[in-house]
């Protein structure tokens, strides 16, 4: 028996360590996608400023530039990375090939493409992205050390994605949630220390290198009575219904496949990719710039109470959005959906007369349009109270999360679910 538990025991801890590794690996990578973000972000600002003409150069020629090299160096890092780990993760339950979704090359070509796309002003987030980024790390390890299979691929792809989302917010608990409530749908007993351990050491990586912050700092919270009833209810079915219709046309290109808009797409990415950035252009134009970016600054300035914005904040950032998703660039949604979020609640607050720190309409606004978007309402409201520290508004986040899931349910299927299946469906992730 000794010599039998002797091997088992060597094998499991192998086993462990170079799970270990692939969790520090993933949250060292997460961390630099991060400052390669920002850098990206910096220098943009830095070409724009004083220059109004610039977005008009910079947003097509770095679009085309950006689409040509993922399509020709790597398709499958296209679009938000999401729906591409939930494929990966029924492909790889039925034990078929995930390589054109998690590799590697698509985990770097994420990183450098995704950054790039910043430069040229488009309404794109990392954390998104991030989740494949992750991912890809997971799987790539579970590839490259045979010791490794003792683990089972979809479990190591959950856990990746988990990490992800974990590293790029720093928010943990969000992390775990969004694996069971988006990616896996379902957590096995076998799964949870994977999953557990992976991102507490790739959260400990992005903590040892960018400290322990709030995402968008910390918002005041006065205690909350009845008062608040009301803004919940208007909160929820105000960001629901709009929450909808941005997934409904995110959907758009999927489900009406025989338009003639999404042909030529499809015939002339790169032109189309380049008549999107004229579009983010024009957009950021009119909106005085507060839509170019991933909204990361100006939300952090709006739930800090620096910056109320204009009325059509949230329009712009909306629409931005959804034409950077559109263009075929790496990039997610998930700041910019909190960005038009944070946008809805300073709007809301402005209109009905009351402190945005009374009562934090900006924090159930973030929340509820990210439910709505995503139909994680779980999720979306751990990852703001995480995001704020606003651990006194949890009950209040959940009641505007549910309500906004409710009313977007009506106007839209579930957008990563509904996207997962394009990738699923074709070998060519790209074409999705």
């Amino acid at each position: 028996m000794a010599r039998l538990l002797g091997p088992l025991s060597t094998l499991r801890w192998r086993t462990r360590a170079k799970l270990w590794f692939a969790a520090l690996l993933a949250g060292l990578m997460v961390v630099a996608f991060a400052e390669l973000a920002d850098m990206a972000l910096a220098l943009f600002g830095r070409l724009t400023t004083g220059r109004p003409w610039m977005p008009f150069v910079l947003a097509p020629t770095i679009g085309m530039l950006t689409v040509w090299l993922t399509r020709r160096l790597c398709p499958g890092a296209a679009g938000s990375g999401i729906p591409q780990v939930i494929a990966a993760t029924w492909l790889a339950a039925k034990g078929k090939p995930v390589n054109t979704l998690l590799s590697l090359r698509i985990a770097f070509g994420k990183i450098i493409l995704g950054a790039l796309a910043l430069v040229g002003g488009f309404s794109a987030g990392r954390e998104g992205p991030s989740v494949q980024v992750a991912a890809s790390v997971m799987h790539s390890i579970h590839n490259i050390f045979p010791s490794s299979r003792a683990l089972r691929a979809q479990d190591l792809i959950l856990a990746g994605g988990a990490a992800g989302v974990a590293a790029a917010f720093n928010t943990p608990l969000a992390g775990i949630v969004f694996a069971i409530e988006e990616l896996g749908r379902r957590l096995e007993t076998r799964t949870s220390g994977v999953l557990v351990s992976t991102i507490i050491i790739s959260g400990l990586v992005a903590v040892a290198l960018h400290g322990n912050y709030n995402y968008f700092g910390q918002l005041k919270v006065i205690n909350q009575d009845r008062t608040i009833v009301l803004p919940i209810i208007v909160t929820g079915l105000v960001c629901g219904s709009l929450g909808g219709l941005f997934s409904r046309l995110m959907l758009w290109p999927q489900k009406r496949v025989d338009l003639k808009l999404w042909r030529w797409r499809a015939e002339h990415p790169i032109y189309f990719a380049g008549a999107c950035g004229l579009l983010i252009a024009i957009i950021g134009l009119v909106g005085g710039g507060l839509s170019y970016g991933s909204g990361y600054m100006i939300t952090s300035q709006v739930v800090s109470g620096e910056l109320e914005l204009p009325w059509h904040a949230p329009i712009t950032r909306f629409l931005a959005t959804i034409v950077s998703y559109y263009s075929g660039i790496p990039g997610g949604i998930f700041a910019p959906a909190l960005a038009v979020g944070a946008s809805l609640g300073s709007n809301l607050a402005q209109l009905s007369g009351i402190p945005a720190d009374t009562i934090p309409i900006i924090a159930l606004c973030m929340a509820g349009f990210l439910a709505a978007v995503t139909q994680a309402p779980i999720t979306s409201a751990i990852i703001v109270m995480e995001m704020i520290d606003g651990h006194e508004m949890v009950i209040s986040l959940m009641a505007v999360t549910l309500i906004a899931k409710a009313v977007s349910a009506r106007l839209s299927p579930e957008l990563y679910q509904q996207l997962a299946l394009g990738f699923r469906a074709t070998k060519d992730p790209a074409g999705s």
